[in-house]
């Protein structure tokens, strides 16, 4: 063994850990840590520690919004800081599993027969969560019902959506997820599909449930409409962790995935990672591990390599969790900070033939985090050559690409699981869980709330606001047409020109809207009328 791989032994040795009690095990050897560096956070980390201490045992630890944070309980009622909260979530793991039972067993049927096939209606946290369990659990042969997913207002994804549905909606059951209630691309999405059941003769209502929050128009609704069940959302659990909650528990249970052993992986990852002892507790060394990466200030982007299929979603995932989470303008004190941490990722060994040539050559501003599976498939593999499967192909694709990186002075952190099963996908949604909050607590964010989603919603209302102006003053100028700068000028908006030319353009382009366009000699001097 030569000097320089000797070296890198002893150093794997010192930085790769296994705990048996969650199936897991961690190298961080390629990462840059060192004992000084360890040492030197150890009193931060403490603080960190010390917090989501606080904030499991009821802390307001998202202060901002004046609420608890509460998705460790999800997994451990006992650890609620009321009997009431304990209640709440042991009766809706309970309610979950009796209607799933009586979906599977046929006692609640659709209008045309037992139901087939699940549609969720969702987005963000309400959809990324389930499609990622659904992905990495599921299995065509194995699966209770053949699920699908509205998460976006997109009408041609809602299109397709319901064409794969087509003939089928009778046997249907809806999932229609929203806390507020009032989140416009999952309110859009059951208006259409509620549609699409009316034009096939049958009841949405008959086909629905919700997950929602207490009171909310979603919940009122659902009430008022006779659906078949409604499950809750609670303020302390964010949209972003709330996978074991109904939001992700229902769907998974509906699909036939065992939801009891999810959610014992995700109990035991906390247990573990619970611990104050930093060579113990693994989210705290992925914590620190980044920190340094990155200088405490995320200067390096998150690259997520699972060699595995079944987890393509899951750097889709982590990107809402990691960088909603900690993707923040000010610090708990206030301060402007601009922290963050990017996330990107696809597949292994897809990415071998995508972006791994810059990943070795290109910048390094990234570190990756492989995601390896020790377990090839369920059964018996082929041999594609003599004693080598295709499973021994993508191992050796990571170890080469992980070598390959190495090499090139790129950073890297390897988690390793035995095999995909609800317990392992539990485990790592947990233990992500808390690698966000423990770095969040070291570099001071809020990590629980979200103020640039609710800019962005703020200003896409203020748009439909606009087109709603745009109408009402074409339909009153029939006949007459108008440039854009013209239009901002009658609507009293021209400071947003450049709006009402983007509005007017998606109106144009879709002829049952009735907006018609006249080019002028450049694209700014276009006119536009409502024809009658």
């Amino acid at each position: 063994m030569d000097h320089q791989n000797s070296d890198l032994w002893q150093r794997f040795q010192q930085y790769y850990t296994e705990y048996p009690s969650i199936g897991l095990a961690l190298d961080l050897s390629r990462m840059n840590l060192s004992a000084a560096f360890l040492a030197a956070m150890a009193p931060k980390l403490e603080v960190a520690f010390k917090a989501m201490v606080e904030l499991e045992a009821g802390s307001i630890a998202n202060p901002d919004e004046n609420r608890m944070v509460g998705h460790y309980w999800l997994r451990n009622p006992s650890l609620a800081p009321t009997p009431e909260i304990r209640k709440e979530i042991e009766e809706m793991v309970a309610g979950i599993t009796s209607f799933a039972k009586d979906i599977h067993t046929g006692r609640i049927v659709g209008q045309n027969g037992a139901f087939k096939n699940l549609l969720v209606i969702g987005i963000g946290g309400s959809a990324l969560g389930p499609q990622f369990v659904s992905r990495a659990l599921g299995h065509p042969r194995k699966d209770r019902l053949k699920v699908n997913f509205i998460d976006n207002t997109d009408p041609d994804g809602i299109d397709g959506v319901l064409a794969e549905l087509e003939g089928q909606l009778g046997r249907t059951l809806c999932v229609v997820i929203s806390k507020s209630g009032s989140t416009k691309e999952t309110r859009n999405g059951m208006i259409e599909v509620n549609s699409a059941y009316k034009s096939a003769d049958l009841d949405f209502s008959k086909h629905c449930v919700a997950i929602t929050g207490a009171g909310s128009a979603l919940d009122d609704h659902a009430k008022q409409s006779n659906w078949l069940c409604r499950f809750p959302m609670w303020d302390w659990v964010g949209g972003r962790t709330s996978e074991l909650s109904a939001v992700g528990l229902l769907p998974a249970a509906l699909q036939g995935i065992d939801i009891q052993s999810l959610i014992a992986g995700a109990k035991a990852c906390d247990a573990l990672t619970r611990q104050a002892v930093v060579s113990a507790n693994p989210a705290a060394q992925i914590a620190l591990a980044i920190y340094e990466s990155g200088n405490g200030k995320g200067e390096k982007n998150m690259v997520v390599l699972p060699y595995k299929d079944r987890l393509e979603l899951f750097s889709k995932y982590l990107q809402q969790l990691i960088m909603e989470s900690l993707g923040k303008e000010r610090n708990l004190s206030n301060l402007v900070v601009n922290q963050g941490l990017s996330v990107f990722g696809n597949k292994g060994a897809t990415d071998q033939h995508s972006y791994i040539q810059q990943l070795r050559d290109g910048i390094n501003n990234f570190f990756a985090v492989f995601i390896e599976v020790l377990k090839d498939r369920d059964g018996d593999s082929l041999f594609v050559e003599p004693e080598i499967t295709s499973g021994d192909y993508l191992s050796g694709f990571f170890l080469g690409t992980r070598k390959a990186l190495h090499e090139n002075g790129r950073s890297s952190i390897t988690i390793t699981i035995k095999e995909l099963s609800p317990f392992t996908i539990g485990v790592l949604i947990a233990l992500f869980e808390r690698v966000v909050g423990l770095y969040a607590q070291l570099i001071g964010v809020n990590a629980y709330h979200q103020p640039g989603v609710e800019a962005g919603k703020k200003a896409a209302a203020d748009v439909i606001v606009f087109q709603r102006k745009i109408l009402q003053f074409l339909s009153g100028a029939k006949g007459c047409e108008h440039s854009a700068i013209e239009i901002a000028t009658h609507i009293g908006a021209i400071n947003q020109v450049e709006s009402v030319f983007k509005i007017c353009n998606h109106l144009a382009a879709n002829p049952d809207r009735r907006v018609n366009k006249s080019t002028g000699s450049s694209a700014f001097d276009a006119r536009y009328s409502l024809l009658a």
